[in-house]
Parts: C-alpha cells; sequence; structure tokens
C-alpha cells in the first residue's frame, strides 16, 4: 500500500473519530447520578486504523451510548469489511479498590457476513493497572462453518496519568494472518477524555501490522 492510501486511511479513521465524538478502549462504566439524583447518558467513538502488510488498510469506527444500565454500541468494519453490526447490553459494576465492569451484549451483523452475535465487554482496573477485554461469537446466518469467535483484549500499565503501555492479543477474521491469535504491544497517551494509541502485531514479522487508534469521550 502507498504511503498516500495508508495517510488516507487514517485521516477517514480521525475523520470518523470526530464526527461520531468519543470512545475508549475498555467497555464503558455506567454514568455516576447526576445532582438531581437522575442517570445521564454518556456517548464514546473511537476509530482505528489498519496497516496491513498484504492487503489494503481500512478504518474500523466505533461509537456507544449508555445509560444507567443500558449499552448501545455500532460498529463497522469490525466483523468483516463492509459490514455493521449493532449491539443492545446491560451494565454491571462493583468493586472499589478493584473496579469491575461487565456488560453482556448481543449483536445483529449485516453486510458480507450476516448473523447474530453474544458477547461481553468487561474492564478491570486497580491502581495503576488494567485489563480490558472484549469477545463474540458470530452465528453466520448463511454458513454455520463460517461460525468464528472475535476476540480483543489489553492489559495496560499506567506509570503517568498521560501515558499507558501494555499488551494486546486479537483473534479476527476481518483481514487474513498466519497466526490464529495475534499478539503484540500498545503505547497509548491521553488528555482528559481524548487518547491516541498505537499497537504494534506480531512485531517479529517483517513487517508487523500496525494499528493506530484515537477515542473521545463525553457525557
Amino acid at each position: 500500500m502507498r504511503p498516500v492510501s495508508r495517510l488516507a486511511t487514517l485521516a477517514v479513521a480521525l475523520v470518523v473519530a470526530g464526527d461520531l465524538a468519543p470512545a475508549q478502549a475498555a467497555p464503558d462504566a455506567p454514568v455516576p447520578a447526576d445532582a438531581a439524583g437522575e442517570k445521564s447518558w454518556a456517548f464514546s467513538a473511537s476509530a482505528f486504523a489498519y496497516f496491513l502488510p498484504d492487503e489494503d488498510d481500512y478504518a474500523q469506527p466505533t461509537f456507544t451510548a449508555d445509560r444507567d444500565w443500558l449499552h448501545l454500541e455500532a460498529r463497522y468494519n469490525y466483523e468483516d469489511r463492509k459490514t455493521g453490526s449493532v449491539w443492545l447490553g446491560y451494565n454491571f459494576s462493583f468493586g472499589d479498590e478493584v473496579a469491575f465492569e461487565v456488560t453482556p451484549i448481543l449483536g445483529v451483523v449485516l453486510g458480507e457476513t450476516d448473523g447474530v452475535a453474544p458477547g461481553y465487554k468487561l474492564a478491570l482496573g486497580w491502581r495503576t493497572l488494567d485489563f480490558s477485554s472484549e469477545s463474540e461469537y458470530v452465528f453466520d446466518a448463511s454458513d454455520s462453518s463460517d461460525n468464528f469467535f472475535y476476540t480483543w483484549s489489553e492489559l495496560g500499565w499506567s506509570p503517568a496519568d498521560w501515558l499507558r503501555l501494555g499488551l494486546v492479543v486479537q483473534r479476527t477474521r476481518a483481514y487474513q494472518s498466519e497466526l490464529e491469535i495475534q499478539r503484540g504491544f500498545l503505547i497509548g497517551i491521553g488528555y482528559k477524555s481524548v487518547s491516541f494509541t498505537t499497537y504494534v502485531f506480531n512485531p517479529d514479522a517483517n513487517p508487523p501490522t500496525v494499528v493506530l487508534g484515537v477515542s473521545l469521550g463525553f457525557d
């Protein structure tokens, strides 16, 4: 892929994130009560630009909306290229010193791949350490042999408020890879509700797969 094409893909990712506005890598927590004692909406949007060694680069946007227990989500290019999915979930959170958040979700997948998908999003936080994971199992509507388990998980450490380092693994069918489970590392920087993260998958490959992510969030 030519450099101009790669830059165009990244530009699309950033524009999508800016237009949709807000997101975060970990599952969203239920929103605290406001001064009137009512729950308010919280929104997030993220865009990931995939730079692939042997395929066309592409962008993967996600948008979420949460209010109290309710979780709504929309994704594109996640389960497959030119494929969208919409999700409904139920938020749970508990814990003080160790914060735990989990959201069972159910989705409908439409596009190059059609089907239904149960899954979950979860996050754990303790001091400067965090773990997040989102997984789903897609039941393909046209061919059960194409059923597939997707997952993306991160283990992070934040030595400073603005810096996050960690490890990442994923299993996907959105593009081809010699590895069933891809693994790598991440480096992220953030300020308030905005964050930028670079993921390098299969760092021992030549070349590796690089993913650039931007996320925004607001209430």
